[in-house]
Order: C-alpha cells, then structure tokens, then sequence
C-alpha cells in the first residue's frame, strides 16, 4: 500500500513538474507579449502628447510610426538549422506542438522536410500553407517579393479543429518528384561528387523536392503571441538560398543548431556551423545555442548511470572543442521520447529527455534578450527626441517661474520701469530674428554636407560599380583575369566606403560647429547632438572584404566554372554588401533630417516665452486690478505646463526611459 501511495505521488509530482515546463514558456510568451503592448500604449501616449503640444515635426512623426509598425509587427523568431536527420522538426513538434497528441510536423526517419518552412500566425490570411514551386528558383526574383505575392504560392486551406487534417496536409512538406538530371543541376540540386560518394553514377533522373520555400500560419497559442518558427533543411538548402543565410537566420532571436549525440559533430555540420550559423551572428554568440539530439541512442538500461552521464559530458566537451562554444550552451535532448513524454503525460519520461533545460534557455535568456534588444531599439529610435521633449519642458517651466518670481518684486505702478521692460522684450525680439537668420544659413550649409554624405551610399554609385564588374568579370577568358577584377570590386567597393567614412567625419564636425555657435552666441541651452555613426557599417564591410578575399583566394574558386563562381559571389557577399549600404543610405537620411530638429526647437520655444513675456507685460500694465490679482492670474497660466510636465514624466516611466531623460 504504502509503495502505492509512493508511486502515485511520484507521478503526481512529475505531472506537476510537466504541466510547469509547458507553462513556463507559454506564460513567458504571455507576459513578453503584455509587456510589449504596454510599450506600443505608452509610445502612443508620446506621440498624442507630442501633438498636443506641439514638440513634434514631421521627421519625429515618421521616426515614432515606424518604431510603432515595428513593436506591431515584431515576432520572436527561432530557426532550427542543422543537417538532415538530425531530428529538427521533431524537436519543433516536442518543444510546441506536443499539445495536439500528435506528431504534427512530419518527421519520421528518412523523411524529413525538404523545404525551409516558416511557422507564425497571420491574423489577416487566417490558417493556410503557402508552397513555392522549386522551379522559381530559375526566376531572378527574392524570396521577400515572391512573399508579397500570394498568387504565386499554392495554398492548402487548413481545419483547426481536425489535428489529423493538419498532420496530412503537413505531409505536402516532404512531397518530391524526379526531374532530368540537367533540370536538377540548373536548380542547384545535383551534385555530382555526393552521388558518387553514394554509388549514383550518371543517372537520366533525379530526385528532388518539389517545393522550394513554406509558409505555415495557424493560431496556435504561441503562434499568436508573437512566436515565429524557422525550420530548415540540409545543408544544400542553406547553400542554395542565400536570403536564409544572409537575412532569414540574422533576423532570427535564436538560432538552435542541431546535431546528433550518435555521430557528434560531423565534417558537414561543421561547414554548416561555420559557413552559415556562425556567419550570420558574425562575432556575436548572444542566442546561439546547440542541442545535442537522440541521447536516447546512449541510454541503456543495463550500463552504470554514471557511465551514461560521463558519455554524455564526454560527447559536449568533444563537441564544444570542435565549434568553438561554451559546453553551457549545448543542451543534450531526445525529442523524440520528450514528445513521447507530453503525449503520454509521463514526467518521468520527460525528465530523461533533458528537454526543459533548452525550454528554460527559450524561456528565460531568449526572451529577455528580445526585450533588451527591442530597448536598445527604442532609445537609439527615439530616446533622444523624448529626452529633449523632456528637457524642453523642465526648461518652459523653469523660465516660466523664474519670470513669476522676477515680476513679483517688480512696481508695476512705475510706468518708466514697465516702458523698459517692454523695450528690453522687444530687443530680444529682433535677436530672435537674427537667430532665426544664422540657423537658416547654417541649415543650409548643413544640407549640402549631408548631401554628401546620402549620396556617398547612393545605389546609383553602387550598382554602377558592381554592375560594371559583373560585366568585366563575365567578359574574362581566364580564372586569374575573372579573380583580378574580384579584386578591382572589392577595392572599388574599399573605396566608396573609404569616401562615406570621410564624409561622415565632415558632418559630424559641421554638426558640432552649429551647436557650439548657437550655444555661444545665442545663449542656448547646451544640447548634446546625435552624431551618425558609420563604424557598424565600416565593421561589416570590412568583415565581407576580407570574406571576399578568401573566396578569391580560394582552390575551389579556382576549379569551379566560372558561371557558378560569379551567382555565388553576388548571390552572397555582394547581397550582403548592397543590403548593409542601403541600411546606411536610410539611416543616413533620417539622421540629416532629424539632427537639427533640437536647435529649431530652442527657438521655437525661445519665440514662445518672448511673446509670452510681452502678453504678460501688456496685460499687467492695462490691466485696472491689483498686482496680487495679476500675480494670481499668471501663477494660474503655470499650471498648463505643469501639467504637461507630469503627463510626460508619467508616459516616460512607462516607456521605461527613465534611465535616459
């Protein structure tokens, strides 16, 4: 009896420890996504205060819409990568599908999925799976325009309610057809060395998958709250679509690379990890993580658990010395038996698997990395403009008592002190219209210099270098003439970026300049200027020249046609360049719209309190009452803009900006 009662509490505790791991995340995700939309509120409280009085100008509008589309729209991304069979979709059912009793994603030995598919909810589009045909691969088109167009992609309508309905429309994913071997080799999907290494000589036909890309949207709990998962196929996948590697996997929050505990990290994996994973964080490891697959391989029954726990350590440390990681972020896993274990409900089960160590790096670390990076985004977006609302504000105000107090110990009944009041007003006047004067001139002195600057990154300047090298590159009748004018490219490309770093200096310099002088001579609050930044984009440039020069340099640069050399080349780093350029020419124009957006508004204020001060002046002297009675009525006009004040105080701590105004 007393067995009994043991183990029926042993399993109600491990059902308890269960539902916690599935809780976790999910309530993880929950409060991530009331946390985000308590931030979306509080910009939206900025942006109505800002226009309700009027601190604001069309460069901070836009600047506040965009970074609100972005909280709208912002999704956490994980991407599976690994090579085939290494158990990543099962992993993807165990950790957030184990609800539905079933394997949803299709993923039983030796068929896996052949496409990179994307998971997330589309509230508009409602619960569908999208598939692009393999052969678009053939048309010059991104896979970003073709997602813009629905009317290319074949759609499979899915019944949330029928699991069983999904699971067989979910099949559609592994589906694959035989095509000639010429059609294959044009699609990037024959190669002829693997064949060979796997007894394939010459065949008339070859298999193939039959789509190219997947898009899955259904409202799953997390789905709906913001999660969004990237599974992706074998390492051909990565090397045949650039846009995964150079813009799908660094957008991602996590990337969760898998291997196998059975084989450890193989010499495959090792290209995939170096050539794709590591590349798109470049130096950064923040939301890399490794799980170390089928340890139910290891168990054994018979075997000393020390023993199986020293093979597992064992398997880490071999696999942390061979990619370079930290032994921390390898979560060895079976997701096989942990979906097994979610199935069944068995906490036991779920326990061995090891998987709610990895759901507690998901929960925790990713999660709270999200939310420092969208901070991070929020006061380089717009943690200046608040804090120069903020000082503004705290300045109308300052002026606005420290003009009470002096006109408190003011005789009002001396005509001749009021006559040179209003006179020193109107002094001041005429020198707000000589600053009005100096800040045009300067205006546009400073536009022609930002000019520079803009048109430095311009994509007419661009393209007519890597269009014109393209062209040479073509042309060349040898490897060494095709590898020289690699060179004449990247150098060109040196050059440009050379050109915009010297611009960016100017700027900065002139930036500086106008706010000293306006500081000196017109007495102006200091006002620390945003100066733009070209070393993030000057560091991953350089970073893809020196990719440049050891594909130049490379051997199978060397014995690959010179056809596949060029698609690879502009398909890849050249993509890569053009994208971090054109970020730049955006950043570039929005920070020479917005950086004198701070003087103006010194002035504009400056303007305010001047004819402020003459409305009090006239009012005083006309008014038949008595100096308390005037005293009282300007001490009444105060209260707008402590109001003010507090309102924005108020929307900053909820904005979480304290630290930063």
């Amino acid at each position: 009896m007393d067995a009994d009662i043991s183990t029926t509490l042993q399993k109600h505790v491990s059902n308890k420890r269960l539902a916690m791991s599935n809780l976790d995340f999910k309530e993880q995700m929950h409060e991530y996504s009331l946390w985000r939309e308590k931030l979306i509120q509080a910009i939206d409280m900025y942006h109505q205060w800002s226009n309700r009085y009027g601190i604001n100008d069309i460069h901070s509008i836009d600047t506040i819409l965009n970074v609100l589309s972005g909280l709208q729209s912002d999704k956490v991304t994980l991407a599976f990568v690994g090579e085939f069979s290494r158990g990543k979709t099962e992993l993807i059912n165990a950790l957030f599908f184990a609800e539905t009793g079933l394997r949803l994603l299709p993923s039983s030995p030796g068929r896996t999925t052949m496409s990179p598919t994307e998971l997330f909810h589309d509230e508009a589009g409602g619960s569908y799976i999208r598939l692009l045909n393999i052969e678009s691969r053939l048309e010059d088109i991104s896979l970003a325009e073709f997602k813009q167009n629905p009317d290319r992609w074949t759609q499979i309508d899915l019944n949330i309610n029928s699991p069983i309905q999904m699971q067989g429309a979910f099949k559609e994913l592994i589906a694959t057809k035989q095509v000639d071997r010429d059609v294959a080799d044009k699609l990037g999907l024959w190669n002829e060395h693997e064949a060979l290494e796997q007894g394939i000589i010459n065949p008339e036909k070859v298999e193939i998958p039959c789509w190219r890309h997947a898009l899955i949207s259904f409202p799953h709990p997390l789905l709906k709250k913001g999660l969004s998962i990237l599974d992706t196929p074998g390492l051909n996948a990565l090397g045949t679509e650039p846009e995964l590697t150079l813009s799908m996997l660094p957008s991602a929050q996590a990337i969760i690379f898998v291997i196998a505990a059975d084989t450890g990290v193989t010499k495959s994996d090792l290209e995939m990890w170096h050539n794709h994973v590591c590349s798109s964080r470049g130096d950064n490891k923040q939301g890399l993580a490794v799980v170390m697959n089928k340890i139910d391989g290891m168990w054994d029954d018979l075997a000393d658990s020390n023993d199986y726990e020293d093979s597992i350590q064992s398997q880490i440390k071999t696999s942390a010395t061979a990619l370079k990681i930290d032994e921390k972020a390898i979560f060895p896993v079976s997701a096989k038996q942990a979906l097994l274990a979610k199935v069944k409900d068995n906490g036991a089960l779920l326990e061995k698997s090891r998987l709610t160590a990895l759901e507690g790096y998901l929960s925790n670390d990713i999660l709270n990395q999200r939310k420092s990076i969208l901070m991070g985004t929020l006061v380089r977006d717009i943690g200046f403009q608040v804090s120069e609302a903020s000082n503004l504000t705290n300045t109308s105000l300052k002026n606005a008592l420290s003009q009470l107090e002096e006109f408190k110990k003011i005789d009002f009944q001396n005509q001749d002190m009021t006559d040179k009041l209003m006179a020193e007003t109107r002094d001041r006047q005429n020198q707000y219209a000589t600053n009005v004067e100096n800040f045009q001139a300067s205006r546009r002195v400073f536009t022609v210099q930002a000019k520079a600057l803009i048109d430095s990154f311009a994509k007419e300047k661009i393209d007519a270098i890597i269009n014109s090298t393209k062209h040479d590159m073509s042309k060349s009748l040898t490897t060494y003439g095709m590898k020289q004018n690699m060179r004449k490219l990247f150098d060109e490309l040196h050059d440009l970026l050379q050109d915009s770093v010297d611009n960016t200096n100017e700027t900065r310099r002139l930036v500086i300049a106008i706010h000293k002088k306006f500081k000196d001579e017109c007495g102006f609050k200091e006002v620390e200027p945003q100066l733009f930044s070209i070393k993030q984009y000057q560091f991953e440039l350089e970073q893809i020249f020196e990719e440049g020069e050891a594909f130049r340099a490379s051997a199978k640069t060397t014995m690959s046609k010179q056809s596949i050399v060029i698609n690879k080349l502009y398909g890849t780093l050249i993509t890569k360049a053009r994208t971090i350029l054109k970020q730049a020419h955006s950043d570039a124009t929005a920070w020479s719209n917005g950086v004198l957006t701070p003087l103006m508004h010194q002035i504009k204020d400056h303007k305010k309190q001047i004819d402020g001060r003459l409305q009090m002046l006239r009012k005083i002297n006309e008014s038949k009452g008595s100096i308390a009675e005037n005293i009282a009525t300007l001490e009444k006009e105060l209260e707008p803009l402590k109001r003010q004040q507090t309102e924005l105080a108020t929307i900053i701590k909820a904005m979480q900006l304290d630290a930063y105004c």
